[in-house]
């Protein structure tokens, strides 16, 4: 599971002209799933999003996280984030779950997170075609894949 996690000051998915996920402050969530993925690979990363220190404290130091700030998140499907591209220029996703292995997983991200805040997350709708706006603060920007918790 891969998540490509970007601080923002406001962010926004569109689907067919109709904004279907919106925030304000905090983060925006790329979440990748593969065929490997498990529900402790999901619940590790869920925690690990909501816990990292990437918000500016008193003296600007990245020292708090997005409970702590007041923050949200906004969570997108992004099968993308699997494509290989060691062969030729066109990328290959060989390695991204399918949809009926990626869907229910990212629904239990949905849930999870819905645990770990005390607001509900914003989100796309899986497998659409969406138009992401934001303006990422900073930039900050963070890559996490659970393959590499070490």
């Amino acid at each position: 599971m891969r998540a490509l996690i970007q601080r923002s000051k406001h962010a926004s998915v569109t689907v067919q002209q109709q904004i279907v996920g919106s925030i304000t402050h905090g983060l925006i969530v790329l979440l990748g799933i593969e065929e490997a993925d498990t529900e402790a690979d999901l619940q590790w990363l869920c925690h690990k999003i909501v816990a990292l220190r990437i918000f500016a404290d008193d003296a600007g130091a990245m020292n708090k996280n997005v409970l702590e700030v007041g923050g949200n998140i906004l969570l997108i499907s992004q099968f993308t984030l699997h494509a290989s591209t060691v062969k030729g220029n066109r990328p290959s996703f060989l390695k991204a779950a399918k949809p009926v292995v990626a869907q229910p997983l990212y629904q239990q991200a949905i849930s999870y997170l819905n645990t770990l805040l005390p607001q509900p997350i914003a989100t796309g709708i899986f497998g659409a075609d969406m138009q992401v706006a934001l303006v990422n603060d900073g930039p900050v920007t963070i890559w996490i894949d659970t393959k590499n918790k070490e």
